[in-house]
Formats: C-alpha cells, structure tokens, sequence
C-alpha cells in the first residue's frame, strides 16, 4: 500500500479487500507491503494509520509489519539494496541508462515540443551519450537518474478482468525506474518485491494499467516470470465525479468517524464493482469470500452511493445486538459530551436498553447519538415548529397534571404500568390515547416523532419524566 498523508483512501481500502477476498478464497498469502518510498508523505503516523484502518475493517494480513514472514523486509526504504542488485543489472544488460538531464531542463524541453506540435515526452538525449560527456557530469557532480530504454514494438496485458489490451512502444518514453539518490520509483520497485515475494496475481486499480506495460517490460529485460494482472474500475460519485476529500469523505478514517460499522462497510465495498450473482447484498464476510471471484469484477466504473451504504449499515445495526451496539457507541456518545455517569448506569444497562430502543431506527451512531439527545439534555423546546400544534389543545395542562399525579403514585414504574396508566386516563376522558399520547411524546422529547413512547418514558425514569410534565405545564399556563 503506498502512504498517504490523509490516511488510507477509500479506493485503497477497496483495492486491498479485493486482494484479502482472492488471497482468501484461494487459500493464498496475503501480503502488506508498504511502499514509503516518498519520505515527505510516509511520516510514521500515517503509515500507523494505515494499518490501524485496515485492521479496523478486518483485513488480517499473514505476511508485513507487525507479523514478520519469509519475504521481508516489507518496508521499502528498508530494501534499496534490492533494488540497486536489479538495477545494475539491467544497467549491465544495456538496457538501462545514465540520464544527466535536469529537471528545469525537462521542462524547457517539453515546453518546447508542445510548442512545435510535438510529443512532449522524453527525446532520448542521454542515450547515446559520449564518453567525453559522461566524462564531464560525472567529474561535476552531475546527479544522474537511471532511465529503461525502450525498444520499438507492442507489449500486450492479459488482464483477467479487461481482457487483452495492446500498447504501443512509439506512445512510452524511456522511463525512470531509479531517482537520482538511489530511490527507486513505484513501478521498478514493484517488479522487484512482487518477484522476490513470489507474487502471483496483482489486483490494482484500472488508474495502473497504464503502468502495467512498462512492468511487463522490465520483467522481460530481467528474466522474470510474469504475474497475473487485474485492474478493477475506479469509483466515482454519484454524479459521475471521481472520487475526493472534497466531495466529501474519502478516506477510511472518515467513515470510521461517521459511525460506519466496519462489517457493513465491508460488504458495501466488496460490492463496489463485483457481485455474487443475483440480487443479495447483505453477506457475511465468509460468505462473500466463499463467492468471490475475478469473473464477478465488471470493468465498469463502480458508483459510491452513500444512501445505499447509510441503509447497509443500518442492517447490520439491527444484527448487532444491544450489547456490542453499546459498546461501540459508547466512544461516540462521550465524544458528543453526555455524561459518562448516565452511560453507565446499572453498570451499563441503561445504555444497552436506549441501544435496544432505537435499534430499529439507527442508520449511523452520530445520527443515533443526536436522536437520542433529548434523553441527556433536560433544556427541551417545544414552542416552535410542527410540535407547538400537539400542545395547543385546552385539555393538555389539566391531562399533563393528572398523568403526573397517577405516575408519581405509581411502585413499579414499568412500561406496562405506564401504558396502562395512559390507556386509563384517556379512556376516562373519553380521548382516542393518541390524543394524550402525541402531546407527551412532544414534553418529552422536545420532538413529533420518537421510539415508542412507554418504552421512552421507562428509560427516562419516574423523577425525569414527572419533572418534564410539570415543566410542560407551567409552560403552557404561562403562554
């Protein structure tokens, strides 16, 4: 995976799980190998982060940081003896080169074949260098960076999801494959690590393909047997938009953050681009690994739709349980700032009941931990908006004050005693219950619509709720 100063992108988190699911299916290794090369971006925080994010997501890895395994090291500014060994031999080979051109130099050059209408790729110079002028940059002190030379013809990719794809040599230039410094670029080094880790299928996004030539090539130059290749579709917005941080979330950690279930998230990634055949969408993590197959990878653009995952995820709220619901939303309820001592209550069962109560309703924790405010805050409004036409009636004062006379003569303050009780006093005052039951849900809640009302006003407690009526009184005779 290569480092990212955002954490590990979505697509990135996209492109390793179907990398898991192959390695898993097949009963294959799974590799992590980082790929630190650029040291501004490869902080060890964020290379940390990372693997923080992959394991939160469930993706083990068998071989890499933290595990070990016979194909270290798995950082690559801890290989560069490696990639000099290729190098050199390629060098040896004639098949690499010496190139002395300077970066200002480049510019000028391909500013000036665009001027002239011409490709502003790399003109080949320090090819055929002289020896007088090897001479000269060496004696200066000339950095040089070591270039593959590149023979006319076609390569072809066989790709497992694309089929054959054919590039023309005359539309790639002689590329770098080591950095003046003896810092390898991407391309080279992963022809190096994949043969030396025994790589045998590379599953990447379709952004590579364009790299995948120049690969092939250097395996050729280098004597190495050839990997299998995959390139699976990019993800787009639903508007058809690539992808990015400013679109919104882009990155795991964002939806880490957004109350995302890391299983839900998964399955909704698994499916970005591949399908089990059929219209099933919720699977578990084995059973998407017992159908995962490259035939099932469409080449086509695979589309984020938010929605769609906001949905999944409620789903998998709903298998969750109140017990390991509570648990995971106990960070994001002290993040909100409620009281931990409320979030404690009954050695935690509070907390696990008010999970329990809004199971069915949750679509992501934050939303869940904003619904659920009115249970924390005691400030409720409840004279602006659609919920002032619940209160309006004349009969609401006189019914808010006997219901808070009969619930404080309550022992067992139940929700079956308290529906009862409810139940009683409209039936006495010859109102439908919904007539009493809606104006106490909006006292209460501060809302117009919340889980059921008995169970709410259970949670709440006998003092809370009673205090909340007499509130709603004094309210209503003052207005």
């Amino acid at each position: 995976l290569s480092s990212s100063s955002s954490g590990l992108h979505i697509g990135s988190a996209r492109t390793a799980l179907f990398n898991w699911l192959f390695a898993r299916r097949h009963g294959g290794t799974f590799i992590l190998r980082i790929e630190d090369t650029d040291r501004v971006r490869s902080t060890k925080e964020f290379l940390e982060s990372i693997m923080e994010d992959m394991k939160w997501l469930g993706l083990d890895w068998d071989e890499g940081p933290e595990k070990g395994g016979d194909s270290g090291p798995y950082y690559q500014m801890e290989r560069l003896n490696y990639y000099d060994e290729y190098a050199r031999k390629l060098v040896d080979k004639g098949i690499a080169y010496d190139c002395y051109c300077m970066p200002e130099e480049l510019e000028e050059r391909r500013k000036k074949a665009i001027s002239e209408g011409k490709k502003p790729g790399y003109d080949g110079r320090c090819r055929s260098l002289t020896t007088e002028e090897l001479g000269r940059f060496k004696k200066d002190g000339r950095p040089s960076a070591l270039r593959f030379k590149v023979t006319p013809g076609q390569t072809q990719v066989n790709d497992l999801i694309r089929g054959n794809v054919i590039f023309n040599h005359e539309e790639i230039d002689d590329f770098v494959i080591m950095k003046s410094g003896g810092i390898p670029v991407y391309n080279f080094a992963a022809v190096v690590d994949d043969y030396m880790m025994k790589i045998t299928h590379i599953i990447r996004g379709e952004e590579h393909l364009s790299n995948t030539p120049r690969q092939i090539m250097m395996y050729g130059a280098l004597g190495l047997p050839l990997p299998q290749f995959a390139h699976i579709p990019i993800i787009l917005n639903e508007d058809r938009s690539k992808l990015s941080k400013r679109r919104g979330a882009s990155n795991l950690g964002d939806f880490r953050d957004k109350g995302y279930l890391p299983s839900a998230l998964l399955n909704f990634l698994a499916l970005l681009g591949w399908s089990p055949g059929g219209d099933r969408e919720i699977m578990t993590v084995d059973e998407i690994i017992k159908e995962y197959s490259l035939e099932g990878v469409t080449a086509h653009p695979a589309v984020f739709d938010e929605k769609k995952l906001e949905w999944m995820n409620s789903q998998y709220v709903k298998m969750f349980g109140k017990e390991k619901l509570a648990e995971f939303s106990l960070p994001f309820f002290l993040k909100a700032g409620y009281a931990k001592e409320q979030l404690g209550r009954n050695n935690g069962k509070w907390f696990e009941d008010l999970c329990e109560l809004h199971m069915e309703r949750i679509r992501t924790i934050p939303q869940f931990a904003e619904e659920s405010a009115y249970f924390f805050h005691n400030d409720l409004t409840y004279d602006e908006g659609p919920v002032k036409k619940y209160l309006k009636h004349e009969y609401v004062p006189e019914v808010f004050e006997e219901l808070a006379r009969r619930l404080e003569a309550l022992v067992d303050f139940t929700i079956e005693k308290i529906e009862e009780t409810v139940r009683k006093l409209a039936e006495e005052r010859g109102l439908a219950a919904a007539k009493i039951i809606h104006p106490v849900r909006v006292v209460l809640t501060g809302k117009q619509v919340s889980p059921g009302l008995f169970q709410v006003m259970n949670l709440l407690g006998k003092e809370q709720v009673i205090k909340r009526l007499k509130k709603g009184i004094i309210f209503l005779r003052g207005a």
